[in-house]
């Protein structure tokens, strides 16, 4: 005799589940293998076992019997196996099941239904993300069509009423299974679903009450923007169905690096070379910022790592009225090449520096 699964197991679900987490598990598991759409083999085996678990975990008492005896505290009420249950049991069972069954079929298609989203990328400059600019991208989406308006039938004529559902979009069909005749309402086959014929049919759009349309919009980008963020335009997307709204237009940006600046979040990070003679003794500077030149005075003495700061010059919070700062890290940079000259001053810099460590 085959070893029984646990129930809740069988189910998917937590021993503390609730009795909707028991019947949403049921129905998914029961509509995937229910033999009558699911011909593959052992799924009449699994869905009885669905059914069967089902029908203990939904009943208080039984499922309170089984939490504390298992399958043996069941064995009185199921002596036969599973397919000794009555039909009362079995009956609230495809109850369940069929009700949501047809809910699926009945709903799936009739209501309105959103358009599609886009997707769109587009490239800006390190200076554009960070003070903000605007932009125009052109997008191709779907609009309603220009000539029938959206009916999908030719000027002047209109849809007829489906002969096969009454312009309902639906059909009740009666189902034989292994369990008995059971009844479900479906989508119509003939108009599906939209209760309609087109006879008539639009040149344009060819039924579908939608065309292709190019479109230029204006693009207002924030300053404070980052590489890989995204900008969604409310709408913008493709039209939706049967009078649903439209779908959303996203804009991701790709933002090109600074030849001299790096971002570090509302900060501007720069790296300024010197010499050795305007590290020893001091200089003033311009540094390029991203709102022009400034000029910032070094001391003598400077060494390599100094970092001074350039308050209210980095980049513009995005969320909040607040700027980041500019830190200008300090590089003093040892020359490669020397002429005779050079070289000849620098032997004596050296030697007058190891006069006076000595004294």
């Amino acid at each position: 005799m085959a070893i029984k699964r646990d129930y809740y197991e069988v189910l998917g679900i937590t021993r503390e589940a609730t009795g909707n987490e028991i019947k949403s598990a049921f129905r998914k598991l029961a509509f995937r293998h229910h033999p009558d759409h699911n011909h593959e083999d052992g799924a009449e085996d699994k869905f009885k076992e669905i059914s069967e678990a089902y029908e203990v975990l939904s009943d208080t008492e039984k499922r309170s019997t089984y939490d504390r005896f298992g399958h043996s505290g069941t064995e009185g009420l199921f002596g036969q196996g599973f397919e000794g249950f009555g039909t009362g049991g079995l009956g609230s069972i495809f109850e369940d099941f069929y009700d949501f069954f047809n809910d699926v079929a009945t709903t799936g298609r009739q209501g309105p239904r959103r358009g599609a989203d886009l997707h769109h990328g587009l490239t800006i400059t390190f200076e554009e993300a960070a003070l903000g600019c605007q932009k125009e991208i052109e997008i191709t989406r779907t609009e309603r069509c220009s000539i029938c308006h959206g009916s999908g039938a030719k000027p002047g004529s209109q849809p007829s009423v489906c002969s096969n559902c009454n312009g309902s979009g639906r059909v009740r069909r009666v189902q034989q299974s292994i369990f008995g005749r059971f009844a479900n309402i479906t989508v119509c086959p003939k108009c599906h679903g939209e209760g309609s014929i087109i006879k008539d049919h639009c040149s344009r759009c060819r039924s579908s009450g939608a065309e292709k349309i190019s479109q230029t919009i204006s693009l207002d980008i924030p300053a404070g923007v980052d590489d890989g963020n995204e900008i969604r335009l409310s709408g913008k997307g493709n039209i939706g169905e049967r009078g649903g709204p439209a779908g959303n237009l996203y804009v991701t940006l790709k933002v090109l690096p600074h030849q001299f600046l790096q971002r570090d979040g509302v900060n501007i990070l720069y790296e300024l070379p010197l010499n050795f003679a305007q590290a020893a003794l001091g200089t003033e500077v311009e540094v390029p910022t991203l709102y022009g030149e400034v000029k910032l005075k070094i001391p003598a003495g400077s060494q390599t790592g100094t970092v001074f700061r350039l308050k209210g010059k980095g980049i513009t919070h995005l969320h909040r009225n607040h700027r980041g700062d500019q830190l200008v890290g300090l590089r003093v940079v040892t020359p490669e090449q020397l002429t005779k000259d050079q070289r000849h001053i620098f032997q004596e810099l050296a030697n007058s520096l190891n006069r006076k460590r000595k004294e």
